[in-house]
């Protein structure tokens, strides 16, 4: 940098010569068509579940204790851990899967994770339309959960090496987009199959996973490849021409040093697992453990997994608990959009808190409208106008997850490793994130059982935590290339005493750390020597 570059947590890091070109924009649309598959599993789950036909074929015993249930408990009627088992088997089979993708993307780059993630998507698909009984079904799942820890692991990244620093934020969120346009159109599809006559509308369901899975299968072979991996894999040549591709100038000479002094340090690392625990990449991990950790425990998937079955326990009949899926389906794409518009101008931690606070006040809102309507007995019935209000306080919920927690939990692990323990720190998030995804399906039933309306206010005390959490221990990383995110977490109050001056790498520069006190203030020269 010539003379001195300040990388601040309000945004304003060196700035590389280039501009956004329609071959960055057309290769990060392609590659968040990852996000279809995963969103299109969330979607579907819930909804086939909640088909008689369904439960009578897979899961008689369900079936039966719902039609012989003369119980008017709403918050028990669902308790079985062998159907909860059919939704959360993909998510370990995802948690185990995302282990083996860090190698896959690290050795082959990050265009074949996501084709073998669509490939295994397309075969589990196939499995679970045509399934004959439950061990089949569960089969289908697991391959379907493969394929979701490939994605996933190889997605987010890819969209945060190829996007230019200043739109990072907009082009990575495109993958939480597509996850919200998968749980939309999986939400419609299964409003629609559920009145196929002859009770074979879930297989129709199931099969067409095989959708989203073909779309990314064959648009990963069109992708080039990112030149942070071309270059980690010894391809100089062909990184700095896609570089020069990517970012539309041949001016790229500053952001191709930056690469290589990257690329250069990360082949002295032969054990990029044991290397991560290392105390200078403390702050990285402990946001990747985190981040994914608390998205799971804003309660979230309990209304994406379960909208259908959780409107129908509230008192809505079936094609009413389909239709209010759909509903809270539209809000969390159109939502969601506004961070796309919103992140890189406002910053990761004002969208962070905004939608921590309004996360906050509906799970406590909701919670408090079941309790006055079931109490701890479970018995009552919500009138037509009420349950309106339920739906639009959840819907307000979902608007604050999807410009917030969703798309920034995804954004923020992603672009804040240095390239050396890149694919490990993104299979941590992944594995994370499915793990306590696993944890919350299996265990949801129970706990509505058991916690009743309490559920809502347990999610809402955790949403306070990781909001507190947010406002103290995250900096702002809009506007940093993603190779020189090292100097927000050395500017950091707290994170800055975990990372030995030497181990801060600037493109080859010294870095001098100017005073700062938080977050948001802190500022980190660089200047070139």
């Amino acid at each position: 940098m010539a003379g001195g570059a300040i990388l601040n947590p309000t945004g304003n890091g060196k700035e590389y010569p280039g501009k956004m070109t329609m071959f960055v924009f057309l290769a990060c649309l392609v590659a968040a068509t990852g996000g279809l598959i995963f969103g299109y599993d969330i979607g579907i789950s819930g909804g086939v579940t909640s088909m008689d036909s369904f439960l009578r074929k897979f899961f008689p015993s369900v079936y039966r204790k719902e039609k012989e249930d003369t119980s008017t408990n709403q918050y028990c009627k669902f308790d079985s851990q062998l159907l909860t088992t059919f939704t959360s088997s993909l998510y370990l089979a995802a948690l185990i899967a995302s282990f083996f993708a860090s190698s896959v993307t690290r050795t082959f780059g990050r265009k074949w994770s996501m084709f073998g993630g669509g490939i295994t998507f397309l075969v589990g698909a196939a499995l679970n339309g045509a399934a004959k009984d439950v061990a089949m079904l569960i089969i289908g799942r697991i391959l379907l959960g493969v394929g979701v820890g490939f994605a996933n692991q190889s997605v987010p990244l890819y969209l945060s090496e190829m996007a230019p620093a200043e739109l990072r934020g907009m082009l990575n969120i495109g993958f939480q987009l597509m996850i919200t346009i998968g749980i939309l159109a999986a939400s419609l599809i299964n409003y629609g199959t559920a009145k196929i006559k002859g009770g074979w509308g879930w297989r129709v369901s199931l099969a067409l996973a095989a959708v989203p899975a073909a779309i990314i299968t064959l648009g990963s072979l069109f992708l080039p490849d990112t030149p942070n991996s071309l270059i980690q894999r010894g391809h100089q040549e062909q990184a700095l021409t896609m570089l020069r591709k990517i970012r539309g100038t041949d001016d790229i000479h500053l952001e191709y040093a930056d690469l290589q002094a990257a690329s250069k340090e990360s082949k002295t690392i032969q054990h990029p697992w044991r290397t991560i625990i290392h105390r200078r990449y403390r702050p990285q991990l402990t946001m990747a453990i985190l981040i994914p950790f608390f998205q799971q425990l804003t309660g979230i998937n309990v209304i994406m997994f379960y909208a259908p079955v959780l409107f129908k326990t509230i008192g809505f009949g079936s094609n009413a608990s389909l239709m209010s899926a759909v509903i809270t389906g539209l809000v969390n794409v159109f939502a969601t959009f506004v961070s796309i518009f919103t992140v890189d101008r406002l910053g990761r931690r004002k969208l962070f808190l905004q939608g921590g606070i309004q996360m906050f006040a509906c799970q406590i809102i909701v919670g408090t409208l079941i309790a006055a309507k079931f109490g701890t007995s479970g018995e009552g019935h919500l009138s037509k106008s009420y349950s309106s209000g339920v739906v639009a306080f959840i819907c307000i919920y979902v608007a604050g997850f999807a410009w917030s927690w969703g798309p920034l939990g995804w954004l923020v692990p992603s672009e804040i490793f240095p390239l050396e323990i890149r694919s490990a720190g993104q299979s941590i998030t992944v594995s994370v994130n499915m793990l306590f995804t696993f944890v919350i399906a299996q265990a949801f039933l129970s706990l509505l059982c058991r916690f009743k309306f309490g559920l809502f206010y347990f999610f809402g005390g955790w949403v306070l935590i990781m909001t507190v959490f947010i406002a103290i221990f995250l900096p702002e990383t809009k506007g940093v290339p993603i190779e020189e995110m090292v100097l927000v977490w050395k500017a950091h109050w707290f994170w800055g005493r975990f990372i030995a001056d030497e181990h801060v790498h600037a493109g080859g520069a010294v870095v001098e750390m100017a005073d700062g006190k938080h977050g948001g203030g802190t500022k980190a020269t660089a200047t070139t020597v």
